[in-house]
């Protein structure tokens, strides 16, 4: 059983010698069910909005800098350049149980160079489509050991974040020779991943 985690909170990931080489991280999310009106409204029920959120990672540096766009990895970047961190693809809509998108990271071969990897959502096209966090619920971020798929933590992130197009939901960062995972669960107002990126420039 993993550990539960609130909002602010550390915990270790993977000490110095240990063997956890590889982990999965997982984000998932539920778009919230909207009341339609009308008389199909009435007989049908609710319905779900169709959100189309994005999780990407951003390797940083010790300046906690973003050193080009080949250490980003997002729907359109699947791996970084230094093959350590992955994507496992998009999901359009939220809808269905579980991980809605999972990144992976080999611990021991991310770059030296690379102190922090942190982990965001933001949601594609929301401008134009005047949608919002506030239409999300259920969020959380989880990770496991992919080799015994034992969850070693979760975090829950109970915010409303209406009016909120971007989220920073945690990082991973080198601590002591080992890592480290703090749970952020920060809402902003990026409208795409190059908002997210240009922050970290």
């Amino acid at each position: 059983m993993g550990v539960n985690l609130q909002k602010g909170q550390r915990v270790d990931l993977a000490k110095s010698g240990d063997s956890l080489s590889k982990v999965v991280v997982g984000l998932g999310w539920d778009p919230v069910k909207q009341n339609s009106n009308g008389l199909l409204g009435g007989l049908f029920g609710a319905k779900q909005a169709d959100v189309d959120c994005d999780a990407s990672a951003l390797l940083l540096d010790a300046n906690g800098k973003l050193k080009g766009k080949q250490y980003v990895v997002f729907y359109n970047h699947k791996k970084s350049d230094c093959g350590s961190v992955w994507s496992s693809g998009d999901n359009l809509t939220g809808g269905g149980d579980g991980d809605d998108e999972q990144i992976f990271v080999e611990l021991n071969k991310v770059p030296a160079d690379v102190q922090k990897i942190v982990f965001t959502v933001t949601i594609y096209d929301c401008i134009a489509r005047k949608q919002s966090f506030g239409m999300i619920q259920n969020a959380f971020i989880r990770i496991f050991d992919p080799a015994n798929n034992q969850e070693l933590l979760k975090y829950n992130i109970t915010e409303n974040f209406a009016g909120k197009t971007g989220l920073l939901v945690g990082e991973i960062y080198r601590h002591n020779g080992g890592w480290k995972f703090a749970a952020i669960g920060e809402g902003t107002q990026d409208t795409s991943i190059a908002d997210v990126w240009n922050r970290y420039l």
